[in-house]
């Protein structure tokens, strides 16, 4: 489990990146703040629940995305690497040379290691900020089952993403829609 500390230093370093690469709306350009990072995002079908990996080599970094995932599962993909790639180092493989690599797969987006569930925090940081969410919220004048699945296209999430974001904040009782 991850603390507020954990949590709040990772808003923080999400709301640097947003700066950095001056992203002031919705929807998030994932692909755009990866390569602003040096990662190149790359789609490929993969194999089984494989939804995509972070390569560290020497000179090579990149992004590999299962490109038979859902458009937004694939956002949501790119953003949590991202998320590797700033929180974590990695595990060193060996494979015709050595890399260091994150998967994300079904088990990874279960979250059961503190690395996973810091990614996955970061994710949802990094594609649904609060204060952009807060802002239209309030221009929206509240939260309902339609101003959600708005919010999900406008955010390019799933709905059920955006749900369980705005249940974490308050803005919805976990069991409406």
């Amino acid at each position: 489990m991850i603390g507020a500390t954990e949590i709040a230093k990772i808003r923080k370093r999400v709301a640097t990146l947003l700066s950095d690469c001056q992203v002031a709306k919705p929807p998030i350009p994932v692909e755009k703040i990866a390569e602003k990072l040096g990662l190149e995002v790359r789609y490929a079908p993969l194999e089984g629940d494989l939804s995509g990996a972070l390569f560290r080599s020497d000179g090579e970094r990149y992004i590999g995305v299962n490109s038979l995932h859902h458009l937004n599962r694939q956002r949501f993909t790119v953003a949590h690497e991202i998320g590797h790639f700033i929180l974590h180092k990695g595990m060193r493989i060996h494979v015709d040379k050595t890399f260091l690599v994150n998967w994300r797969d079904d088990e990874s987006s279960q979250a059961t290691s503190d690395e996973e569930m810091e990614a996955n925090r970061f994710a949802a940081e990094l594609l649904m900020p609060i204060p952009f969410l807060e802002k239209n919220i309030k221009e929206l004048k509240g939260v309902g089952p339609e101003t959600v699945a708005l919010l999900a296209r406008r955010y390019r999430v799933s709905p059920k993403a955006m749900r369980i974001r705005l249940t974490g904040f308050g803005y919805m009782l976990p069991d409406s829609d």
